[in-house]
C-alpha cells in the first residue's frame, strides 16, 4: 500500500441533512457516541497501510479542522507523507449526487504531482464501513483496469446513491439513484495517478462536473471494473438514514463488524468514567465516558458529557455531546444536537418515521 495515496472528498453538501449540517459538514457529523463520519474512511486508509492522505475540505471546514488537527490520532503527523488538508471549491447544494467534483481535484494538483505513488484511492466521507482497502488494490492490479469502483447490493430504493450498470464486472455506465437489488456505488474507487491527472486535463473546460459525469460517454473506451464489498457498508445522505444507521449500532453484530475488525481512530478526549447514580436504568444503549446518568436510558445513543437528570427518560434517541436533560424530562424518537439544555419536565417526542431534531446550541 506504499504505492497508494489517499484522497477523501469531504466537500459535499445536501439539504436533506436539515439542521444537523447547518454549522458543520456531513464529514464531521457525530456518530456512534464518540466518532465523526470522517473517522471511518480515514481509519480505513491508515489501517490499510496508506500513509499519505489528502482531505478536500468544504467552506464549512472549521469542524473538520478542529477534529482531525494534524492527524495525530491516526498517526499521520509525520515528516514523510502524512495528512494534507486541501481546499475545496464552492460546491453548493448537490442536486445530481455529485461527490467527486473535478474542480476539487484540479485545485489540488500539487498534492497529486508531488507524490511518486502510482495509484490514488479516492473515497467520500459519508459511508460507514470498516474495510481493508488492500483487497481493492489487489483486484485492481490483477484486472489491469483503468478504474476499479467499490460497490454493494442496494437493500432499498435510494435516489441519492449512484447505481452501477455492468456486464459482469465491467462497468458500462452509472445511474442517479438505485432500486432494491441494484449494484450501488460505495463512493470509493482506485485509479492510477497519471490517469487521474490526464482526466483533469482532458475535461478542464467542464471541471464543474463530477468525475463519473464527465466519463459518462467514455465508459466503452475505458476499462472500468466493479468490485463487491460483502460487509456492512451504509451511505448517509438524509436525516432518516443518519438516525437509522446510528441505531444499527445497537445490534451487536453490526457494532462488532464496525469496531472489532480493525480500530476506528478518532480525536482523543480524556474524560472521567461515566457515573451511574442510584436509581439509574440503562438498557440496550451506547454510553461513552464523561456522562452522568440518574434517569432512564433505553435503545439510545449518548455522546460524551451528557447529563440525564433524576426521573428523566430517554428512549430511541440520539443525545449529542454536553447536553443536559433536566429532572423529569422525556425525550423519545429525537436527535438532540450538542450543548442543549432541556429544562426539567420538558417532553420532546418525534415519530418512528421522522425523528425530531433540536439544533445545536451555539451560545
Amino acid at each position: 500500500m506504499d504505492r497508494v495515496i489517499g484522497l477523501i472528498a469531504a466537500n459535499f453538501a445536501t439539504e436533506e441533512m436539515g439542521e444537523l449540517t447547518d454549522e458543520r459538514t456531513i464529514a464531521s457529523l457525530p456518530y456512534g457516541g464518540r466518532y465523526r463520519l470522517i473517522d471511518f474512511p480515514l481509519s480505513n486508509m491508515v489501517n490499510s497501510g496508506i500513509s499519505t492522505v489528502g482531505i478536500i475540505t468544504p467552506y464549512k471546514y472549521r469542524s473538520i479542522i478542529d477534529h482531525i488537527g494534524a492527524g495525530k490520532a491516526w498517526g499521520l503527523d509525520r515528516k514523510n507523507g502524512g495528512l494534507f488538508v486541501l481546499p475545496g471549491s464552492v460546491f453548493g447544494i448537490s442536486s445530481s449526487g455529485s461527490r467527486f467534483l473535478l474542480r476539487d481535484v484540479r485545485r489540488n494538483l500539487v498534492y497529486l504531482m508531488r507524490s511518486p505513488a502510482p495509484y490514488v484511492l479516492v473515497t467520500s466521507s459519508n459511508v460507514v464501513c470498516n474495510m481493508d482497502y488492500s483487497e481493492l488494490l489487489k483486484q485492481h492490479l490483477q484486472s489491469g483496469a483503468d478504474i476499479t469502483m467499490l460497490y454493494n447490493m442496494a437493500d432499498s430504493d435510494d435516489p441519492n446513491r449512484t447505481g452501477i450498470k455492468a456486464d459482469g464486472d465491467r462497468v458500462t455506465g452509472v445511474t442517479h439513484g438505485v432500486q432494491d437489488g441494484d449494484m450501488a456505488f460505495l463512493d470509493c474507487f482506485i485509479i492510477s495517478r497519471s490517469l487521474l491527472l490526464k482526466i483533469v486535463e482532458w475535461y478542464s473546460a467542464i471541471d464543474y462536473l463530477d468525475l463519473f459525469e464527465v466519463l459518462e460517454d467514455d465508459f466503452d473506451k475505458m476499462d472500468i471494473r466493479a468490485y463487491p464489498y460483502e460487509g456492512y457498508a451504509k451511505s448517509i445522505f438524509t436525516v432518516q438514514e443518519y438516525f437509522k444507521r446510528s441505531m444499527d449500532l445497537l445490534d451487536t453484530k453490526v457494532y462488532d463488524e464496525l469496531f472489532e475488525r480493525a480500530p476506528v481512530m478518532t480525536k482523543v478526549q480524556d474524560s472521567v468514567p461515566t457515573k451511574y447514580m442510584k436509581g439509574a436504568s440503562v438498557k440496550n444503549s451506547l454510553i461513552p465516558a464523561g456522562c452522568v446518568i440518574e434517569g432512564t436510558v433505553e435503545d439510545s445513543i449518548l455522546f460524551r458529557g451528557v447529563t440525564v437528570g433524576k426521573g428523566a427518560v430517554v428512549k430511541n434517541s440520539i443525545i449529542m455531546q454536553s447536553c443536559v436533560l433536566g429532572d423529569g424530562a422525556c425525550i423519545e424518537n429525537a436527535i438532540i444536537d450538542r450543548s442543549n439544555v432541556i429544562r426539567a419536565g420538558t417532553v420532546i417526542k418525534g415519530s418512528t418515521e421522522e425523528a425530531f431534531i433540536k439544533e445545536k446550541n451555539l451560545i
